[in-house]
């Protein structure tokens, strides 16, 4: 004896024609057509752009933890516009990277870079170079550049602004100095991201390639804050200065506001002195040029792999050939330049 079954909810089916029926009437109803809306174009990343994923994949090792204040940005304001009917012009960046330098160099632990998974090995460098992320146009398309300023533990104000001054223009493309990367986007890409590797990984001569810590901003954007990681074990994210109501000997007092963002490796460092960074460079911002450490090489010998010793300068290889001057780097190639090196990133 069989019984019925009771018949359920049937479920609409959709076929490939009902689809196209349907993907046709509304390209009609709108104008456009069914390539336009139903059809997305699927290419390779751009060549100039390789640069990018090599150091996004190279850092998947990061353990980022992220930081952040707001600075009183009057000392530096007043000391720009003084500056300015002098006829000297001071970028914001130029005035993070001179004290960021400054208080890095009376942190060591944190001026270092650390490599490998089971026997790692941490690398503390004698002087502080940092990394400048810059948005500049490479053969028609957006990508993003760095350069390394060298020596910020004794370096002072003008030489920084130079430094920056060198790489002002918003194409990079008639630039000597992204030759070697212009080597490096025309490999295969799993040859690229071996030389990248190649180029970045030895912890001797990390610090004149991608810097022992990096600055990107966004000041120029409506962007209040925002972490990155730079592929150093210190990154500063800097956004705008804006006004914003403050207490000042208990009272509300308007001043010009910078939220600074900093990321760190956890490998490399722990919060406590993460923190104390952030808060130096915060003080060192806020009263400048008094409270700003005097320039000295940090006593920190650079210990790497076991060893004790200076930092090497880049060996040639397929992604970066002998500098001359600070390499030029996008995250991932050290440039031959004259002048500042423009580097991957």
């Amino acid at each position: 004896m069989s019984s019925a079954q009771p018949a359920g909810p049937t479920r609409p089916t959709t076929t490939a024609a009902a689809d196209t029926a349907t993907t046709t009437a509304a390209d009609t109803a709108t104008g456009g057509s069914a390539t336009a809306t139903g059809t997305a174009e699927v290419v390779p990343p751009a060549r100039q752009r390789r640069h990018t994923l090599y150091f996004l994949d190279e850092i998947r090792s990061f353990a980022p933890v992220h930081l952040d204040t707001e600075v009183d940005m009057a000392a530096v304001l007043a000391h720009r516009a003084a500056a300015r009917s002098d006829g000297t012009r001071y970028s914001l960046v130029s005035y993070v990277l001179l004290t960021a330098g400054r208080v890095l160099a009376r942190h060591p632990e944190a001026n270092a870079a650390i490599r490998g998974r089971l026997r790692p090995r941490v690398a503390r460098y004698p002087s502080v170079a940092g990394k400048l992320v810059l948005d500049r146009r490479l053969d028609g398309r957006r990508v993003v550049l760095a350069t390394v300023v060298p020596d910020l533990d004794r370096a002072d104000l003008d030489t920084v602004q130079q430094q920056i001054d060198h790489h002002r223009g918003e194409d990079a493309s008639a630039r000597p100095e992204v030759a070697p990367l212009r080597r490096l986007h025309r490999l295969h890409p799993v040859l690229g991201l071996l030389a990248y590797r190649a180029t970045v990984r030895p912890l001797r001569a990390r610090a004149g390639r991608i810097g022992t810590f990096a600055v990107s901003s966004l000041g120029h954007a409506p962007v209040d804050g925002f972490h990155s990681v730079g592929g150093t074990t210190i990154t500063l994210g800097v956004g705008r200065v804006v006004d914003r109501v403050v207490a000042r000997d208990g009272r509300p007092a308007v001043a010009p506001v910078l939220r600074l963002n900093l990321t760190f490796d956890h490998r490399v460092v722990d919060g406590a002195e993460a923190a104390e960074v952030l808060g130096g460079i915060k003080q060192a911002l806020e009263e400048f040029p008094v409270y700003l450490p005097p320039g000295a090489t940090s006593s920190a010998g650079l210990t790497a792999d076991g060893g004790t010793g200076g930092t090497e300068g880049g060996g040639a290889t397929a992604a970066t050939a002998g500098s001359t001057g600070p390499a030029a780097t996008d995250d991932s190639a050290a440039a031959d330049a004259t002048g500042p090196a423009v580097t991957a990133r």
